[in-house]
C-alpha cells in the first residue's frame, strides 16, 4: 500500500524502530510521546542477534556496532565465586550470522532518534484514547486534540492507553515478584574482563555484568521481594549491600563503585499474552502488545521484530490496512505469547525462594552443556523474521 499517514503512540525502542522502518517505507510518520523528555527505562539492554539484524536491514548496522560491547563469552558463577558454566558465544555467532550488541539504552535511543529525526518526535503529547472512521483511525490528545491518519500505532509501553481500546477491556498487570536494581560503571578487571558477560546466583537472587560500548559495564541485581517497597536513591547503595552481603569478591566491588542516584530499582511486571494486538486499523506493538520480564533479553528484540513485520506487511499487502495488520497479528502473536511465558518461567526459576527448586537449577547449571545453552539461544534468534 502507498500514500499512507502512520501515527505512533510512544517514542521508545519499538516506536522509533518502527518509524525508521515505515519512513524509509515512504510513509508520512507522526511519533508521539507523553514525555516531556525522552529518558528510557534502564540502563542497557541485551540486544541479541535478530534484534541487530532489524537495525543492519535499516541501515544502522554500523552503527550499533560502534556503541554495543564485544560479548564473546558468558559465566555463571555461584554467589561464593565457583564457576558454574562456561559458554563461548562464537559459535552461537557462526550459527546465526550476526554478533549480539549488549547496548547501553540512552545510546541506542539516541542512535533511533538520529536515524529518525529528533525534531520530528512530539514531547509533552499525552494520548487519552484513539478512535475509527470508516476510512481513517484517530488518536485523540489531551486538550481534545486530535490527529487521523491510515493507521495508528500503540508502541505506549506496559501502561498503553492503546491497548484498552484494541482489547476492549483494561489489561493487569502481573508483578513478577522481584525488584530489579540496575545501571552503568566503568569497566574494571576487577569485575571481570570486558568482553565477558558474567552472571553471579544463589540463594533465589541475582547478580550480572555485562559489556556494552564506552568502555562500560551494564550491571544488574535481581532479588525476590513483596510489591510495593521503596527505598530513597541514596539508599541504595546500602540496601544491595546487604542484600548480597557475602557474595564473591566481585559482586562486592561493584557494589562499592556504583552510583546510587544513577542506579535504577524496578519492580518487575509483565503482561498475559493478549487474545489481540488488532483492532481496524489500530495495532499494537513493543510492550504494549507483550510486555515480559527481562530474563531472556528479547523485550527490545521483539519490539523490533514487530517493526519489521509490520512494515513488510504494509508494504506487501495491497488489499487493505486491516489485512496488513491482521496479517501481522497472526505472524507476531503466538511467537511473542511463548516468549512472555517461557520468560516467566526462567523467572520464577531464577527468584525461587524454595531451596531446593533454586538449587537443582544450580545443580542443572554445573552439568549444563555449555553446545545446548547456544543452541537454545539459536533457537529464539532463528525464530525471528530475518532468518
Amino acid at each position: 500500500m502507498y500514500n499512507l499517514k502512520v501515527i505512533i503512540i510512544g517514542a521508545g525502542i519499538g516506536g522509533l524502530t518502527t518509524g525508521i522502518a515505515l519512513r524509509q517505507a515512504g510513509y508520512e510518520v507522526e511519533i508521539h510521546d507523553k514525555a516531556k523528555e525522552l529518558r528510557p527505562a534502564g540502563a542497557g539492554i541485551s540486544l541479541w542477534s535478530n534484534g541487530v539484524k532489524v537495525l543492519n536491514r535499516l541501515g544502522l548496522g554500523e552503527k550499533i556496532a560502534q556503541i554495543g560491547g564485544q560479548m564473546d563469552r558468558m559465566e555463571y558463577r555461584s554467589h561464593t565465586d565457583e564457576l558454574l558454566n562456561e559458554i563461548d558465544l562464537m559459535p552461537l555467532v557462526e550459527q546465526v550470522g550476526q554478533r549480539p550488541y549488549p547496548v547501553a539504552r540512552t545510546d541506542l535511543q539516541e542512535l533511533l532518534l538520529e536515524a529518525f529525526g529528533r525534531e520530528d518526535v512530539q514531547l509533552n503529547s499525552r494520548c487519552i484514547a484513539v478512535e475509527e472512521g470508516d476510512r481513517h483511525a484517530t488518536a485523540i490528545f489531551e486538550g481534545d486534540r486530535r490527529i487521523t491518519g491510515d493507521i495508528v500505532i500503540g508502541a505506549d509501553g506496559i501502561h498503553s492507553v492503546v491497548r484498552r481500546y484494541v482489547t476492549g477491556k483494561e489489561i493487569s498487570l502481573r508483578y513478577a515478584n522481584y525488584v530489579n536494581w540496575n545501571g552503568l560503571v566503568k569497566a574494571d578487571p576487577d569485575f571481570t574482563s570486558n568482553n565477558n558477560w558474567v552472571i553471579y546466583v544463589g540463594e533465589g537472587k541475582r547478580a550480572s555484568m555485562m559489556p556494552v560500548g564506552g568502555d562500560r559495564f551494564y550491571f544488574f541485581f535481581g532479588c525476590p521481594m513483596a510489591k510495593g517497597s521503596t527505598v530513597e536513591p541514596e539508599k541504595r547503595r546500602e540496601e544491595l549491600a546487604k542484600l548480597f552481603q557475602g557474595w564473591a569478591t566481585p559482586v562486592q566491588k561493584l557494589i562499592q563503585k556504583l552510583d546510587p542516584l544513577q542506579t535504577n530499582r524496578l519492580e518487575i511486571h509483565d503482561i498475559d499474552p493478549l487474545d489481540r494486538l488488532v483492532r481496524g486499523k489500530i495495532v499494537l506493538l513493543g510492550d504494549s502488545a507483550h510486555a515480559t520480564t527481562p530474563t531472556l533479553g528479547q523485550g527490545g528484540c521483539q519490539a523490533m521484530e514487530d517493526a519489521e513485520i509490520l512494515s513488510r506487511y504494509l508494504l506487501t499487502t495491497t488489499l487493505s490496512v486491516e489485512d496488513a495488520l491482521k496479517r501481522y497479528e497472526s505472524a507476531r502473536k503466538d511467537r511473542t505469547a511463548n516468549l512472555v511465558l517461557k520468560a516467566r518461567k526462567r523467572t520464577d526459576t531464577i527468584y525461587s525462594q524454595e531451596g531446593d527448586r533454586a538449587q537443582e537449577w544450580y545443580d542443572q547449571l554445573k552439568q549444563e552443556n555449555p553446545d545446548d545453552v547456544v543452541e537454545a539461544l539459536a533457537k529464539i534468534i532463528l525464530s525471528g523474521p530475518l532468518n
